[in-house]
């Protein structure tokens, strides 16, 4: 392989370096833990399930309904040849218990006649009352005893012809009563997911717009979910209130300056909701802050991007990424792109930083 393929190989397979997870993937695996959801290894695991669902719900009443005719068929079985062996068994147990009559009864039979032997007449009189009140018992517990041996197997058999009527009769209700459990955590699932779904549509945004902007040079950093709390607030002018704290999707340190983008994974629905709030304001907000961060009251001089004619400007700017659909307006200080149109966005710009202040805005950013 020639240097010049080498060489090029090496520049495609660098690529833009990524900092902290997306914050949308990370409040949807957390909820998801918290409620003891934990059969899902991606977001698109997740998405698939919510897709998904009918089907499954469908899926398992067919498994059940498979199971519960299977379960019909091995009853009729089983029901068979505990019949048999209650049989069998009674037959044994009728068998010793009138081989053990007849003992009794030839013993009965038997005995001696009265003997001039007062004491010996005396014992046999007594022997022969206490044969025939063993067999009179004996035929009278007959029947009993026989059932006493196959009691278990009886009530089993009995429990089993039950089970069997009642599938017969209630197909559906033995399928409904089959599946119930594994419906009910289907359903529990459902619910749970159904909770977060703007957060997980969000994060499959997110994803998207991480994935996009990997495919740039490694001179450029992407940190996400960069979150910075204020203390003390500090005093917003253009609306009049204090800010305690923002958040942003996603800030891009690039060549040419430093990106804050906010991500929407918004239908045409949602973008024309008045109740949503509006992402203009909320990335403008968090400009706001973030000036300050880099070069204004919280720098504390930690950061310096220097000219030999003085302090540079850091370039700010502002983008809102809609996943699919954007809105016609354009709108001051903020520039909205569709995902398609974000890189050429963000390489448009001419560059101004090194590769030194690049990482040096990002180690600053990183630690503030």
């Amino acid at each position: 392989m020639s240097d010049y393929l080498v060489k090029n190989l090496k520049q495609k397979t660098k690529m833009c370096k990524v900092y902290n997870k997306i914050g949308s993937l990370t409040e949807v695996k957390s909820y998801l833990l918290k409620n003891n959801v934990n059969d899902f290894k991606s977001l698109s695991e997740v998405i698939n399930f919510r897709k998904n669902y009918n089907i499954t719900r469908e899926k398992i009443f067919i498994n059940h309904s498979e199971l519960v005719s299977q379960e019909r068929f091995n009853l009729k079985d089983e029901i068979e040849q505990l019949q048999i062996t209650i049989e069998t068994r009674k037959k044994e147990i009728e068998q010793d218990l009138q081989l053990e009559l007849d003992k009794k009864k030839h013993k009965l039979a038997n005995l001696p006649p009265i003997e001039k032997n007062y004491f010996t007449s005396i014992f046999n009189y007594f022997l022969k009352i206490i044969l025939k009140l063993s067999i009179q018992n004996k035929e009278k517990n007959f029947k009993y005893k026989i059932q006493d041996s196959v009691e278990d197997a009886t009530n089993s058999l009995r429990k089993k012809v039950n089970r069997s009527q009642f599938i017969l009769a209630n197909f559906n209700a033995a399928v409904n009563e089959s599946s119930l459990n594994e419906i009910k955590e289907l359903d529990r699932k459902k619910i749970i997911i159904d909770d977060i779904e703007n957060y997980i549509y969000g994060a499959l945004g997110e994803q998207k717009v991480v994935r996009e902007l990997e495919k740039l040079p490694d001179n450029y950093i992407l940190i996400n979910d960069y979150t910075f709390v204020l203390d003390p607030p500090i005093y917003n002018r253009e609306k009049n209130d204090y800010i305690n704290s923002v958040q942003i999707d996603h800030i891009l340190i690039a060549p040419s300056g430093v990106f804050l983008i906010e991500t929407k994974n918004w239908s045409e629905n949602s973008i024309n909701n008045l109740n949503l709030r509006s992402p203009v304001e909320q990335v403008r907000r968090a400009n706001f802050v973030l000036y300050k961060i880099l070069a204004g009251d919280l720098s504390n001089l930690k950061l310096r991007i220097n000219h030999h004619w003085g302090e540079r400007k850091i370039p700010l700017r502002n983008i809102i990424v809609l996943i699919n659909h954007k809105p016609l307006e354009e709108f001051q200080f903020v520039k909205i792109v569709t995902l398609k149109e974000l890189l050429n966005f963000v390489e448009y710009f001419t560059p101004c930083f090194s590769d030194s202040e690049i990482d040096s805005i990002a180690t600053y950013l990183l630690s503030a």
